[in-house]
């Protein structure tokens, strides 16, 4: 285990809340957008167009010699990272954004780690062992995920006033922001949202397979970006071919898609990759819930959005199931570390007497070579 100084903790938690800012931001911006009149379509292609511009330049240069053979295994792999974790989660997560509220589609997108293990345990990707603590703690955890979902989504209570002065973003005077009053909308976002997260969880599942066939991380996301460049400007294309809707000027249009090309994309990506291969996968998760408290803070002074109990107690019970999760997932890659370790100095054991053996039979044929007859 490598040593981590004081300096080093602070730059790894540093990297990972402005990553969850970030992310936060773009959950915020997409409706921004939406209320100027760009379809979610329009704003996902530009999305990852911007985002595979920015992070294509780098992977040639830091990857430059690293990359194995472009094989047609890993261009399909990269097609369907593109399709769950790209084109097609995107625009179904934006479009719950607009037809439930950016607070609510956070709260379910915190679902996505308990998702992926149930993914993953029906692929036999995960064992699930009732007898092992991390077996119950994973299951609990996943209990109480879905516990907090239901709660979020049937349940309103009272409303939560928390800035005495409030900044409206939002014209309110589009279709787009519009149909969401329409009778049916919201349980629509609520099949979307959840939907959406099952794309992501199996993308994250499916990333373990990427990994291993392609492990250069920039040009893999690079490419995956590309993938879903060419994905979501073909489905665009289907329902929006008029020149208004991608015209970009000097507005808000403009910066919202640069923001979640780069900042929210391509900055990202490079601050979650470095923190997963300093810290491992589970630190990078441990900071999912802090993109629910920024977007809840952020929506209610920015979006004018109203912040309900129901959205706080169900918000509360899934970051709390998330984190017994990940106290599981902790505990089997501690005990799988301490076999692997174990095993490693067994080995050693065993090999050291065969190489002191092997060193004595050849001192002693050096010997009966140079004794002369």
């Amino acid at each position: 285990m490598e040593n981590y100084t004081g300096f080093q903790r602070v730059k790894h938690v540093g990297a990972m809340t402005l990553a969850a800012v970030l992310l936060g931001g773009n959950i915020i911006l997409s409706k921004v957008a939406a209320d100027d009149g760009m379809t979610m379509r329009v704003m996902v292609a530009y999305r990852w167009i911007f985002a595979t511009a920015f992070l294509g330049p780098i992977a040639l240069v830091v990857e430059w010699n690293k990359r194995p053979k472009l094989t047609w295994t890993v261009i399909l792999q990269a097609f369907l990272s593109g399709l769950l974790g790209g084109s097609l989660f995107s625009i179904l997560f934006y479009t719950s954004v607009i037809l439930t509220s950016a607070t609510f589609a956070t709260a379910i997108y915190n679902l996505i780690p308990a998702m992926t293990f149930v993914i993953a345990v029906l692929l036999r990707f995960e064992n699930l062992s009732f007898e092992k603590a991390s077996g119950k703690a994973k299951v609990m955890g996943t209990m109480i995920c879905i516990g907090g979902a239901m709660v979020l989504t049937l349940y309103k209570g009272l409303e939560v006033h928390m800035w005495p002065i409030k900044i409206d973003l939002l014209h309110h005077s589009n279709e787009a922001t519009s149909h969401k009053k329409l009778p049916g909308t919201f349980a629509l976002g609520i099949v979307l949202a959840i939907t959406s997260c099952i794309c992501y969880s199996l993308w994250i599942v499916l990333l373990a397979k990427v990994s291993k066939n392609y492990p250069c991380h920039y040009s893999s996301t690079a490419l995956m970006s590309l993938m879903g460049s060419i994905q979501s400007v073909i489905f665009a294309l289907c329902f929006d071919r008029e020149s208004a809707q991608w015209k970009l000027g000097w507005d808000r249009r403009l910066f919202v898609v640069v923001y979640l090309g780069t900042l929210g994309s391509g900055i990202v990506v490079i601050l979650m990759t470095w923190c997963s291969q300093k810290r491992g996968p589970l630190f990078v998760s441990v900071f999912n819930p802090l993109i629910l408290l920024f977007v809840a803070l952020a929506s209610s002074l920015l979006l004018d959005e109203t912040l309900y109990l129901g959205s706080v107690l169900g918000g509360f019970l899934i970051i709390m199931g998330l984190y017994v999760v990940l106290w599981g997932k902790g505990k089997d890659m501690k005990a799988s570390r301490f076999i692997l370790s174990k095993e490693a100095s067994q080995k050693n054991d065993l090999e050291a007497p065969q190489d002191q053996e092997g060193q004595v039979t050849g001192s002693s044929a050096t010997i009966k070579q140079g004794t002369p007859q």
